[in-house]
C-alpha cells in the first residue's frame, strides 16, 4: 500500500518475539502454543493448518510486522511443510523456520532436506498423545525459538544504518597458537548444529590431511541421515563411526545416536571406539568423552571446533585437549543459535579464536596447514 509505514524487527527489538505455528493438528497447535506463551518473551501471533495458510499469513505479516519464527509441521494436507518452505522464505527471506518432524527415518530425512533448502533448524516432534507432558520437547522448543528469534532481530539491527555489531572475541582472553601440528580435527555441536555443520563442511573443501570426528547431540534415528546429508554436500566424505574402525584422513566419523564416540591409539594409528557408558551432561553421545579420549590418543595434537549448542558439554574435554597441547576455536555468539557450548570454552579462556560461523573453516584450514 502506498504511504503505509512498514514495521521492522529493528523497531520492535524490545518486544516479545513473534511466533507462528503451522500444524494440521489442532491439538498440537494448542499444546505448542501454551508452551510458547509460558515464556514472557514470546508471543504466538498466528496459527495455520497447512502450508497454503502459512504462506498467506507470512506474506501479510511481512507488510506490517514480520513474524520472527515459524514452527512448521512437515506432513500436512493441501500443502506440506517441505513444499511450502521455499514460498515462505521468498515471502520473508529473514524468517527463521523450525521444521517439526516425527522421530522416524522419513521425518529425519525430510528435516535434513529442509535444512539444506533454508530452514533454520529442526525439532523432533512427539505424537499428539505424548507431546503435552514432554519436558524435553518443550525445553528444545523454547531454546530454539528464542535463539533463532534473537538471531533474526540481531541481523535486522546489524543491517540498520550505523548499527554496531558486537564482537565478543574482543572481550575474551585468547590463547596463543598451539605449537604442535594437529593430528585430528574434533567438532562438537548441539542446538542449531545441523545447519551450522552444513555451512562449515561445505567451506572446508574436499581434502583435509587429518581425520575428523564429530559429536552432534541428536536422536539415534537421525544420525545416519545427518551423515548421509553431510556426505551429499560434495565436500568431505562422512559416515557414522563404526566400533574399531581406523580413522581416515579427510573423512568425517560421526558419533551414532545413543553411543559415545571415543578415540583410541592402536599401533600408532587412531581408531574409533563406541560405548554405551552413562550419559554425560545429560547427553549420549556427548562431546566431553570424545575430546578427553582424543587428547590422550593423539597426544594433545587435536584441533577442536565448538559450534552452537546449549549447556557446557565439551568444556571439560576442551580443557583436557588444551592442557595436552592442543588448540580450540569457538563459534561466536552472534552466529550461534545458543551460545552455550562455544560460549563455555570461550569464556574459560581455552580458545585460540572466537569467530563467526562463516570464518571458522578458513581458520581451521590454516591451523591444519591445508
Amino acid at each position: 500500500m502506498s504511504g503505509a509505514r512498514v514495521a521492522t524487527p529493528v523497531e520492535t527489538q524490545g518486544d516479545p518475539l513473534r511466533v507462528m505455528i503451522c500444524d494440521d493438528s489442532a491439538v498440537i497447535r494448542s499444546v505448542i502454543g501454551r508452551m510458547l506463551e509460558r515464556d514472557a518473551g514470546l508471543r504466538v501471533v498466528a496459527r495455520a493448518a497447512n502450508g497454503v495458510q502459512a504462506i498467506e499469513e507470512i506474506r501479510r505479516a511481512a507488510q506490517t510486522q514480520p513474524i520472527d519464527v515459524l514452527v512448521l509441521d512437515i506432513e500436512m494436507p493441501v500443502m506440506d511443510g517441505l513444499a511450502a518452505l521455499p514460498h515462505l522464505l521468498q515471502a520473508d527471506p529473514a524468517l527463521r523456520v523450525i521444521m517439526a518432524s516425527t522421530l522416524t527415518t522419513r521425518g529425519g530425512d525430510v528435516a535434513m532436506q529442509a535444512l539444506r533448502l533454508g530452514a533454520a533448524d529442526y525439532l523432533p516432534k512427539p505424537t499428539a498423545t505424548g507431546i503435552a507432558g514432554d519436558t524435553t520437547f518443550e525445553r528444545e522448543l523454547l531454546l530454539k525459538v528464542n535463539g533463532l528469534g534473537r538471531m533474526r532481530r540481531r541481523g535486522a539491527r546489524a543491517a540498520a544504518p550505523h548499527a554496531a555489531t558486537p564482537t565478543p572475541a574482543s572481550r575474551l582472553a585468547l590463547r596463543p597458537v598451539a605449537r604442535l601440528a594437529p593430528r585430528l580435527l574434533a567438532i562438537g555441536s548441539s542446538t542449531g548444529g545441523p545447519q551450522a555443520l552444513f555451512t562449515l563442511v561445505q567451506a572446508l573443501g574436499t581434502k583435509l590431511s587429518v581425520p575428523v570426528v564429530l559429536t552432534q547431540h541428536m536422536p539415534a534415528t537421525f544420525t545416519p541421515i545427518l551423515a548421509q546429508h553431510i556426505a551429499r554436500l560434495g565436500g568431505l566424505s562422512c559416515s557414522e563411526a563404526v566400533d574399531g574402525e581406523a580413522l581416515r584422513n579427510g573423512h568425517i566419523h560421526l558419533a551414532p545416536g545413543d553411543r559415545h564416540l571415543l578415540i583410541v591409539n592402536r599401533a600408532g594409528g587412531l581408531h574409533a571406539r563406541l560405548t554405551s557408558d552413562p550419559p554425560e551432561n545429560f547427553c549420549r553421545p556427548a562431546v566431553d568423552p570424545m575430546l578427553r579420549s582424543a587428547a590422550i590418543a593423539a597426544e594433545g595434537r587435536v584441533l577442536v571446533a565448538m559450534l552452537t549448542g546449549m549447556g557446557h558439554d565439551g568444556l571439560a574435554g576442551t580443557r583436557a585437549v588444551i592442557e595436552a597441547g592442543g588448540a580450540a576455536i569457538a563459534q561466536d555468539e552472534a552466529s550461534s543459535v545458543v551460545w552455550g557450548m562455544p560460549g563455555a570454552i570461550a569464556q574459560a579462556g581455552l580458545c585460540q579464536a572466537v569467530l563467526p560461523l562463516a570464518q571458522i573453516a578458513g581458520r581451521l584450514r590454516e591451523m591444519l596447514g591445508a
